[in-house]
């Protein structure tokens, strides 16, 4: 076990200097070319009850966030028994309710430190929250939040994205459905509901604090939350019970949940690198499509995978294994009516994260006609 320990400044939410310690456990990767990868599972080990700066009254916080807290800590029970080619960290955050504080400065750690953090994987409200008359909940899934554009995106990617799309398929996106993949696999009967939003309305979660340090998050939440049972005193009103207590939590839910954690982190932990430098053809107008990319690092990949999707659709729909040993391949589909990516494979089967492929050519859209005798467009 280790622990991350800091003292935070006085605040909005915070009146006073206030020490706070992160703690978490790291399987080491068993292949040295592939333990530098890490994949990363949280949830948040603080609570609070209806006024941010009561620090003396009860404030149980068993959906929000001890059920996040014992989804990692059950992929580290379970998980630790096995060997992956990467790193897999197992961490419970604190300061989550008073400003994200404790992830902020975990993911600031990791970014200064140089950790390659390519997947969080955030708990927050995974409890299934049962209150009696309840009909609007659903058992069958959980809510997987990602963002779209970027938190680090630079002015030229968004540039890039503004173009030719992409705003759609960003790093934490494929997350999100690789999550959702996986899920098809190993839960049967439990299926990821994606949300294609960094987080719910007026609220925010971990995954944000590690999206805003470059790092792809994803945020997993049951299906219908009760505000009665989130950030409460204890009591009963008008009838209504208030408070986030225990008896409202359905614990085969949580471990439904913890399911599709662990057959992530193992899958992404077991996989290859990512294919490097996945590039798409756009120095000419043609309605074959040429997709290049160099070797995976790592040693792992024996094959790459060609995916794609029509343009409408949220999921990739049609895969392709391109022939051994080549880095480029041509299809007679336009990049103008599909979303392609590219992903490595090992003997197993094993697949790691897609890369959707970046422009080889001009990316500009001129703001005037265009010249004459140039393409039109």
């Amino acid at each position: 076990m280790k622990t991350d320990s800091f003292v935070q400044p006085v605040s909005r939410r915070v009146p006073s200097p206030t020490p706070l310690t992160n703690v978490y456990a790291v399987l080491q990767g068993s292949d040295p070319q592939n333990a530098k990868r890490i994949y990363l599972v949280t949830g948040h080990y603080d609570s609070r009850n209806s006024d941010n700066n009561n620090f003396t009254d009860p404030a149980p916080g068993a959906n929000d966030d001890a059920s996040g807290t014992a989804v990692s800590l059950e992929c580290a029970r379970v998980l630790s028994q096995y060997k992956f080619p990467a790193t897999l960290i197992f961490l419970s955050v604190a300061g989550e309710e008073q400003g994200l504080y404790g992830a902020k400065h975990f993911a600031q750690m990791a970014r200064e430190l140089g950790w390659d953090i390519e997947g969080v994987l955030n708990n927050d409200i995974v409890g299934g929250n049962t209150t009696p008359g309840d009909t609007g909940q659903r058992k069958d899934t959980v809510r997987v939040f990602s963002e779209g554009i970027p938190a680090s995106a630079k002015p030229e990617d968004i540039t890039r994205m503004r173009n030719l799309g992409g705003e759609n398929d960003s790093p934490s996106r494929e997350l999100a459905r690789y999550v959702r993949s996986t899920a098809k696999q190993y839960a049967a009967g439990f299926q990821p509901t994606l949300i294609f939003r960094r987080d719910r309305f007026l609220r925010g979660g971990d995954h944000t604090a590690f999206n805003e340090e470059g790092f792809a998050g994803v945020r997993f939440t049951e299906y219908r939350e009760d505000f009665h049972h989130q950030h409460q005193n204890v009591r009963m009103e008008n009838g209504v019970e208030y408070g986030d207590l225990l008896k409202f939590l359905d614990f085969d839910y949580v471990a439904k949940v913890t399911r599709v954690n662990a057959a992530t982190l193992a899958s992404l932990a077991s996989a290859p690198a990512q294919p490097a430098n996945v590039h798409i053809d756009t120095r000419g107008l043609t309605n074959d499509t040429t997709l290049t990319w160099e070797p995976a690092p790592g040693g792992l990949a024996t094959q790459y995978q060609v995916l794609w999707r029509d343009a409408d659709q949220p999921y990739w729909q049609h895969a392709m294994n391109a022939p051994d040993g080549i880095t480029s391949i041509t299809l007679p589909i336009s990049k103008d009516n599909v979303i392609f990516a590219v992903r490595a494979l090992d003997a197993k089967g094993h697949a790691s994260l897609p890369v959707v492929p970046r422009p080889s050519g001009r990316i500009e859209v001129p703001d005037t006609a265009p010249a004459a005798g140039s393409p039109g467009m």
